[in-house]
């Protein structure tokens, strides 16, 4: 799906400089085609190597050590999340080329569709075969035509033309003269932009359970074929755009195209693929399937993510460096706190950046090639440990150096394609995930170090028995007698406590003994203790009474018992239970003190409680058929 905006995002470079410097596009794209072939051919390498699906954090982690592994797990959890927001950004562009009415609503169609992504998967979609391949078959059929129709038009001497050949590009003050070292920054610039094809290989290596047996020779086959699918198009697609002569900017410089007929401050113009297919076919039919099938493939690469980051984040979780809960499946056997986390974030970066493509791009391929550099910095220590071993024949020994001298001729051009990328774009957005990037690496590191910590403070010595507390002092707090406080008391004597107490603050002498004449009155039988308090305030003489009952005693146990109640209605939990949350808040950083909520349902409550098949009223019976 990559293809379907790298060779624009070359040409908005190059266009910054006016039309002068377009001729670079062919040499450019051939430089591209050359890492992506390198770049296929290393991840082959790393699907036979690791085929149980944890792409470049697996071989990270175990042949570069935990420092290298989080910092390509923090690098692919951006990867993840820009996936999502430049498939979706420029998904909803090919729509626009071909419905421009819907350009004012350009950021509501990428949030509605990230929504879309998100409610089928929080739903358990299964990825089916014929679901995915109709639009994925029909972009590649879409594409391969469109290509050879082009190129069969231009030998036969009708070469299709692009509406915005007949445009002038006005050169950006900044880039109206380069020469030299400038020069170089900028074709590197462009260079870099175009690296964007190579976005979405590591998608096999992380996915290889998912094939069938024998998994890795699948999964290399499947990525040879797409390898050579990618290159195929890419090259196709750019060739195209160099013969229709077409013209693309920036939306901010759209006012610099000179030629355009809409309105600069407001419309958008086609994007390269929808001005090719135009120039092709014409707008008709064809033209439509085009950006229809575009548009879909790169929704689906969104959908990619989906599956891929939640995943990923459950790793993470389960190896204590991201919060357990992202380890948990919903009830439809889903990452469902994954899948959440990663639209809220898309969903954010797609608002800031208002769902322009080109300036998500900028902070996209970072995290890949972060990735791709130190997974194939891995696969080099991999083989080098594999041909140390003993027992290695002389084949396999050719074999292991043969992919040795791959991977390291992948990580070499990868990692100075990182260092073209960060220098380049670094001023242009990218500064944003070199922030993120090293923020995740140490937020992971602190979720780990506080995970190891708590486990090492929890542990429990071989020798350690269960040591029973002397005495075990009940408290009930009360703040009138009704049916919640006497439920309260009931619980309480069930344990049969060493001692039992009411325990109340008096702010009102009038309410104070009210509530005591009322107490004697029923003859409830517990002491019922009443704490002074001329300021007023609840929770500090509470508090203050507990911890005096601990030091007297302190290898004894309290139990204090609070009467909540269960609402139906949010806005009912505003109006009750507010002094109780403060007291249990407080009272769980007590020593010694166990806390004990006791439910009262209100009426608004009843037929509230969350639905469960599997939970049945006691007494009640199950018929078959779950009536």
């Amino acid at each position: 799906s990559s293809v379907a905006y790298a060779t624009q995002e070359v040409l908005v470079v190059l266009t910054l400089a006016g039309t002068a410097y377009l001729f670079l596009t062919p040499y450019l794209a051939l430089a591209v085609f050359v890492l992506l072939t390198v770049v296929v051919l290393s991840y082959r390498q790393l699907v036979h190597a690791y085929p149980s699906g944890g792409g470049d954090y697996e071989v990270a982690n175990t042949n570069l050590g935990p420092a290298a592994g989080v910092t390509v797990a923090s690098a692919l959890l951006v990867d993840y999340v820009m996936t999502v927001a430049v498939s979706i950004s420029a998904g909803v562009d090919n729509m626009l080329s071909a419905v421009p009415s819907l350009v004012e609503h350009r950021v509501l169609l990428a949030l509605g569709f990230i929504a879309l992504l998100a409610a089928l998967n929080l739903r358990g979609v299964k990825e089916s075969g014929k679901f995915f391949a109709i639009p994925t078959y029909g972009f590649v059929v879409g594409m391969i035509v469109m290509i050879a129709w082009g190129l069969a038009r231009t030998a036969f001497g009708d070469a299709p033309v692009a509406e915005s050949a007949s445009w002038v590009v006005r050169p950006d003050e900044n880039h109206a003269q380069l020469a030299g070292f400038a020069l170089v920054f900028f074709a590197l610039r462009a260079f870099s932009s175009g690296c964007t094809a190579l976005t979405g290989v590591e998608a096999i290596a992380n996915g290889v359970p998912a094939f069938k047996k024998p998994k890795s020779k699948n999964a290399a086959t499947t990525l040879a074929l797409m390898g050579v699918l990618a290159m195929t198009m890419f090259l196709g697609i750019t060739a195209l755009a160099v013969i229709t002569d077409v013209r693309y900017v920036e939306p901010e410089n759209l006012c610099n195209l000179i030629g355009f007929t809409g309105d600069c401050t407001v419309d958008a113009q086609k994007t390269v693929i929808a001005q090719v297919a135009d120039a092709v076919f014409g707008n008709g039919p064809l033209f439509y399937y085009i950006a229809t099938f575009t548009a879909l493939i790169l929704v689906l690469a969104a959908n990619t993510a989906f599956n891929g980051f939640p995943l990923l984040g459950s790793i993470l979780a389960k190896d204590r460096f991201l919060p357990r809960q992202l380890h948990n499946r919903g009830d439809r056997l889903v990452y469902s706190n994954g899948v959440l986390l990663l639209a809220i974030t898309a969903g954010l970066l797609v608002v800031v950046f208002k769902a322009d493509v080109t300036r998500l791009i900028q902070l996209y391929i970072i995290g890949v090639f972060t990735s791709f550099t130190l997974g194939q910095t891995g696969m080099v220590r991999h083989w080098t440990r594999l041909l140390r071993a003993d027992g290695v024949t002389a084949s396999q020994r050719s074999q292991m150096r043969r992919s040795r001298v791959i991977n390291a001729v992948g990580a070499g051009l990868t990692g100075f394609v990182l260092v073209i990328v960060t220098i380049t774009k670094f001023t242009h957005g990218a500064w944003i995930v070199l922030v993120a990037m090293p923020a995740l690496y140490l937020l992971m590191r602190g979720i780990s170090r506080h995970y190891t910590n708590v486990s090492s403070e929890l542990a429990v010595p071989d020798d350690e028995t269960i040591v029973l507390p002397s005495r075990n002092h009940a408290v009930v707090l009360v703040s009138k007698v009704h049916g919640p406080t006497l439920k309260a008391l009931a619980a309480a004597k069930a344990t049969r406590p060493h001692d039992l107490i009411a325990l109340t603050v008096g702010v009102d002498d009038e309410e104070s003994k009210a509530l005591q004449a009322e107490w004697d009155r029923r003859g409830i039988g517990v002491p019922l203790v009443i704490l002074a308090s001329p300021y007023r305030e609840i929770t500090k003489p509470v508090l203050d009474y507990i911890q005096n009952i601990g030091l007297k005693s302190p290898r004894d146990v309290i139990s204090v018992y609070i009467p909540e109640y269960v609402v139906g209605h949010w806005w009912e939990q505003l109006l009750h239970n507010q002094s109780a949350l403060r007291l249990k808040g407080r009272l769980l950083y007590q020593p010694n003190v166990m806390v004990t909520s006791v439910p009262y349902q209100l009426n608004s409550s009843v037929g509230r409680a969350p639905h469960d098949e599997h939970w049945s009223a006691p007494g009640s019976a199950r018929r078959p058929g779950g009536s």
